[in-house]
């Protein structure tokens, strides 16, 4: 199940999240702690879901959680056009939401290049924002596996809406490996797995150099080879010419072939399983009047895939970067 509707659960879950801090970033551990407590208490609907999800993922590599209690459009802030939030901030629902959901799945990480080692990011348009930002609007966010070039990438891509854009007309599109592999011949299968390619990395990780070129080496499959996982950037893998790029070419057609659109609007919390997929967001048109479209992004990683190597990690923690070789 890819979607699940949780508008009946409403007063429970806003009875949760009235007992998180009101003030969360001004003890982020603390917070964490007290949702992973809340965690506990979610409907059997939703834990279930969750549990289950985080355990063998799904065909789609996503899970959305729709009808999530949100404020009322009068009571909630402006959109912010600035990053990172103010400490003083107080909780938002989306917010609490990300806390108490996220730390069912895993342990919330910040990564200290990105957004000044934030753990929560507000995600809005802003004018002239870099092609490969969140924060870019008009034009076509392109697909990627988030971090795919970090040793500790996040297992999990949560996005939170608390206002859709005006139009109603962005997508986050999602491609899932799953689904791509069944038009993907063995041929190509096998030249893509474990077959390391250059890549580089988002501006925030290149530590002030302007191009230090691919310094990251990405499999674009690895893993289980009867279930393999995805490591993909449209904007940033650059294979090896000759067959190499032919068979990335193959991947990124099939992944555009199965790839699904879905419109946040707000209330609606979406899981990414980012081992297993790559995604986009489609361009929109923003107008600058205070209520453009606004996210909330946390990124969770869990043990699975060898994320918490030293086995003391605590949600809310924020990790330096490592490129994978």
């Amino acid at each position: 199940m890819a979607i699940l509707d949780v508008t009946e659960h409403q007063d429970l879950l806003l009875s949760l999240t009235s007992r998180l801090p009101a003030v969360p970033r001004q003890d982020l551990y603390g917070f964490l702690d007290a949702a992973h407590k809340l965690a506990q208490e979610l409907p059997y609907e939703v834990s279930d879901t969750l549990d289950a999800f985080n355990q063998v993922g799904n065909e789609d590599g996503y899970l959305l959680l729709r009808g999530l209690p949100v404020e009322p459009e009068d009571e909630l802030p402006t959109t912010p056009t600035s990053t990172p939030a103010p400490v003083e901030r107080g909780r938002l629902n989306m917010e609490a939401f990300l806390a108490i959901i996220g730390r069912r799945l895993g342990l919330h990480t910040g990564y200290a290049e990105l957004r000044s080692g934030t753990v929560y990011h507000d995600v809005y348009p802003s004018p002239g924002a870099h092609h490969l930002s969140s924060e870019t609007s008009e034009t076509l966010l392109e697909f990627h596996t988030e971090m795919a070039y970090h040793t500790l990438q996040p297992n999990y891509v949560l996005l939170a809406c608390s206002r859709a854009d005006h139009e109603r007309k962005a997508q986050t599109l999602v491609g899932s490996i799953r689904k791509a592999l069944r038009l993907l011949d063995e041929e190509t299968i096998d030249r893509l797995y474990d077959a390391k390619q250059p890549c580089e990395v988002d501006v925030a990780f290149r530590g002030g150099i302007e191009d230090p070129g691919a310094i990251a080496k990405v499999k674009p499959l690895y893993g289980p080879q009867e279930d393999p996982l995805l490591g993909y950037d449209r904007e940033l893998l650059k294979p090896h010419e000759g067959a190499d790029a032919e068979a990335v070419a193959k991947l990124s057609q099939a992944l555009d072939d199965v790839t699904e659109g879905v419109f946040l609007t707000p209330g609606d919390l979406l899981i990414i399983d980012n081992f297993r997929t790559t995604h986009a967001r489609t361009p929109f048109s923003p107008r600058w009047d205070g209520k453009d479209r606004w996210l909330h992004r946390v990124y969770i990683r869990t043990n699975s895939q060898g994320q918490l190597p030293t086995g003391g990690e605590r949600a809310g923690d924020v990790i330096t970067f490592t490129p994978r070789r």
